[in-house]
């Protein structure tokens, strides 16, 4: 497998929803619940979201409120008003500052690898317009050659308008690069319609009956990568 480019999500991939504060703003409103059990909560959620039916038939705003909604559910928090104001809450804070702000300790060394094997990195994101200031701000910036936030382009995946302007900027060839995302009628339908081969990043192991290949961790998809053990991605 010949690949020079590697196109990344910044959001499941890269960097996640920062469950310490919103438990936070969840308690500010007078709703408990730990941090671990939204986290283990997200990978059903994001499922339950990763729908074809779903995927752009909403507003920005329903699918945060869905989203949301759909995590608290499954950490064991009925829905009431004290929700709905903290879900309102969380999201001024994302408008702001990006709450997809934990990066996880295996990204930074992944990155680096991926860096030594002289791939071009691009984060191509569906965001709100703070993606580069978040990754300065965690960190994040110095490992990647450029950043595709969706805001700046009026498109958003799974349109494959947006890894195609990701493909010109970069100067990469559809052929010589890979997606790694973490939904499957985004990330990897949106690829695969710009002749993109495409990874899913599946930490859950929730795809198994999704038609396309997994990895469980960044690390593991570059552990694959530098082994050439994925054969053909489509």
């Amino acid at each position: 497998m010949s690949i020079e480019t590697i196109f990344l999500d910044a959001g499941g991939v890269l960097a996640f929803p920062n469950w310490e504060r919103v438990t936070a703003i969840l308690a500010a409103h007078g709703v408990e619940v730990e941090p671990r059990a939204l986290g283990a909560a997200d990978p059903v959620a994001k499922l339950q979201i990763d729908a074809g039916s779903y995927v752009g038939a909403s507003t920005d705003g329903e699918r945060w409120h869905r989203y949301f909604e759909l995590v608290f559910a499954a950490a064991g928090i009925r829905p009431d008003s004290r929700v709905d104001a903290a879900i309102d809450a969380i999201r001024a804070y994302h408008n702001i500052h990006n709450l997809w702000e934990t990066v996880p300790d295996e990204v930074r060394p992944a990155l680096v690898r991926l860096r030594k094997l002289g791939l071009c990195l691009a984060v191509v994101s569906n965001a709100n317009g703070t993606v580069a200031d978040a990754f300065e701000r965690v960190g994040l910036s110095e490992y990647v050659d450029m950043i595709i936030d969706s805001h700046y382009e009026g498109i958003e995946k799974p349109d494959p308008r947006l890894f195609q302007i990701a493909l010109e900027r970069a100067g990469a060839q559809a052929d010589m690069t890979v997606h790694l995302g973490d939904l499957f009628h985004v990330d990897v339908l949106g690829a695969r319609a710009a002749g993109i081969r495409a990874v899913l990043l599946d930490p859950a192991g929730l795809y198994h009956e999704y038609d396309c290949q997994r990895v469980g961790s960044l690390t593991e998809f570059v552990d694959r990568l530098e082994a050439a053990t994925f054969g053909p991605i489509a």
